[in-house]
Formats: structure tokens, sequence, C-alpha cells
């Protein structure tokens, strides 16, 4: 059954993009490309990255001139969502989310666990432009903070327009009760980098994923790995969700700090709803 979150705000009219997202998912010319990527030969061709050492962070912008942005954007992400910089505006904007129990393809691609959709049904609208869920993954820390403070993990959703806009939602995890939504994900991790994605044998129910306070922050951002491409929509939930110290550490014994640092707000706004 398709679950439908009405009336959250969203920050300014989305930029049109060639590239956007939240991992390095590389598609075809004019469509995002992703932390996470599914075309795997588009992977190769690129510069090897890391999360350490000669290919992290600090030097992503020196592995190849596509990604400058790495190092001199002015609206990278993540970012510290600061409670005493946050605004909140009279005139608000539409957040339509449509969510339901979907199946989905598991694959470890060297970065991150990621869920590829194996259907159309999920969306977002906004600003009467449909955005259809791509794909799901994960961050151990957390990549955003929240008043200088790290959650245990990080989820993204990352969705699509038919322009190559970008939209993705973030959900902070916590240390708590197992959660049940994922753990037929959880029971199917791959421990090595796959070639070939491992369909799921039970369907995601994607609108338990959420938490059930709704409150957001939405700023304008990029993708938090090369290449650092900006007018990245995110919209980050303000109350985390749970998964069991069993299941964090179970990621956390194939992506140990799979996270970006932190990078400067610069002239941007966050806008609470």
């Amino acid at each position: 059954m398709s679950v439908k979150l009405l009336t959250y705000p969203v920050f300014t009219a989305l930029i049109a993009l060639t590239i956007g997202g939240c991992q390095e998912q590389t598609r075809e010319t004019g469509a995002p490309e992703e932390e996470e990527q599914t075309t795997r030969e588009n992977n190769e061709e690129r510069p090897g990255w890391s999360y350490k050492g000669e290919t992290g962070p600090d030097n992503w912008g020196e592995l190849d001139e596509a990604y400058a942005a790495c190092a001199n954007g002015k609206e990278q992400s993540p970012v510290n969502i600061d409670s005493a910089q946050v605004e909140e505006k009279e005139e608000r904007e539409d957040l339509e989310i449509n969510y339901q129990s979907s199946s989905f393809s598991l694959a470890n691609n060297g970065h991150s666990i990621q869920a590829n959709s194996a259907g159309s049904e999920n969306h977002l609208v906004i600003n009467d432009e449909e955005y259809e869920l791509a794909q799901f993954h994960f961050h151990q820390p957390s990549e955003h903070l929240f008043n200088s403070e790290r959650y245990e993990m990080e989820l993204h959703l990352v969705h699509e327009s038919e322009n190559g806009d970008a939209a993705v939602l973030g959900v902070m995890i916590e240390e708590g009760e197992e959660n049940d939504t994922l753990s037929g994900l959880w029971d199917e991790l791959p421990s090595e980098e796959t070639e070939d994605d491992v369909n799921l044998k039970s369907p995601v129910d994607l609108p338990e994923l959420l938490p059930e306070d709704q409150t957001t922050f939405h700023y304008e951002g990029s993708l938090t790995t090369p290449p650092c491409t900006e007018e990245v929509k995110w919209m980050l939930f303000e109350e985390p969700i749970e998964m069991s110290e069993d299941q964090i550490q179970d990621f956390k014994e194939i992506y140990h700090e799979n996270h970006r640092p932190v990078q400067p707000l610069e002239d941007r706004e966050v806008i609470k709803n």
C-alpha cells in the first residue's frame, strides 16, 4: 500500500543537474551519478579512491580533474546541522513521499552495501517533479553531524528525476532495538565486493524505514564521494531510527568508517520543517 507523507518544506527550487545523488552510481549522460555505482564498468574507468591514505578524502580532488569539486566546490556534503544556524520559513513547498513494500537486489560495490530498486513504484514528488527511488545504501558512522555529534550509521535513499535532478533522503541510525525491517537484508550482507547483484528473498517495507517524526532539514549540497558533484538536494530527518548493536557490528565488519569528513557550510541555508 502506498504511503504519502504530505506538506514538507523544500529548500528553494531545485537546479537542473547533469549528475546528482548521494553515492557513485554511474548512469547515462545527464542522469545522476551516485556514490555507489550500479554500472561497474564506468566505475573501473575512474581513478580509484578510498576513505583513507593517499586515495582518501583529503586527496580526492587531486586524483583526477573530474574530481576537482571535491577540493574546490562551495556546496559540498556532508555538513554539520547546527541548530543555531537552522532557519524556519513561513513560505513552504510540498514534499510528497510515496513508498511501499518493494523488491531490491543487493550489492557490495567496494565502498558500501547498496540495495538497488527492482521497480519504479517508489518516488518523491517535489515542486510537481517526480523523483524515482534508485537505491539506498549505508555509511558508518554517519556522514552528517547534528550539533557536532555523529550517529552510529546513516542511511541514504537516492532518487532521480527524468531530467537528471537528484534528491536524497538521509536517515540517521542509532544503537537500540533490532531493526526488523532490515533484518532480511542484513541476513544476506555480502562481505566481499560483488560482481553481480543478489536478489533479496523478501521485499523491503520502505515506509517502515522512515522515522515517525517527519521533521526534516533541507539544504543544497553534493555527492559525498568523487566526483563530489554539486546541486544535489538533501533532506535529512531529525529523528533517527534504531538498529541493534549486533546489526551495527555486522556492517562495521564489512565497512568501518566509510564516511567523508564534514564540509564547510559556507553561505548556504539549512531550512527546518
